[in-house]
């Protein structure tokens, strides 16, 4: 139907590369630093991904020791949430909502020209390595949909020409 919402797949994650020592490093001390938390888990994936930029699969395995978890256990977490990435980003992130509010005041003739414009999918990054468009579900800026989040920074009321505009796009 026209206008829903359609039901993500769940996301396969990467074949698993050995972390390089600093991506090991890093996620040690997220882990050390969060561990103690009730439902440490969803803390962990937030913090390696703040420190990284993404979850790495060879990630995985790591926190899963650290946590007394199985792999199975934090790989369906990981690929469940659609927040967390299994692949280094873009240079720049671009959030997409998808949500009702925003769909109803366009989001959806946005989706298709932001994916136009950027060559990419949701979850892909462009040719030149610039920019990820991922989908999310509500920016909290449901009067002025449509919205779009570019690398922390809330857009509201996006065209396609104001999206070109923030992108530096030619029409």
């Amino acid at each position: 139907m026209k206008g829903q919402l359609q039901e993500q797949p769940i996301r396969p994650m990467p074949a698993a590369r050995p972390l390089a020592a600093a991506e090991r490093v890093k996620v040690l001390e997220v882990t050390a630093r969060l561990r103690t938390l009730p439902g440490a888990l969803l803390p962990i994936l937030h913090g390696v991904q703040d420190a990284l930029g993404y979850v790495p699969p060879g990630a995985v395995t790591l926190i899963a020791a650290e946590l007394n978890l199985t792999r199975a256990e934090v790989h369906g977490v990981v690929t469940f949430y659609h927040y967390f990435r299994t692949a280094k980003p873009g240079k720049q992130v671009l959030q997409l909502c998808r949500a009702e509010a925003c769909q109803a005041l366009g989001a959806v003739a946005l989706e298709q020209h932001v994916k136009r414009r950027l060559g990419v999918d949701f979850h892909g990054t462009t040719a030149d390595g610039r920019y990820t468009l991922e989908p999310v579900y509500c920016l909290g800026n449901c009067a002025c949909g449509p919205s779009l989040m570019l690398d922390r920074e809330l857009h509201g009321r996006v065209s396609a020409d104001s999206f070109d505009a923030l992108v530096g796009v030619a029409s």
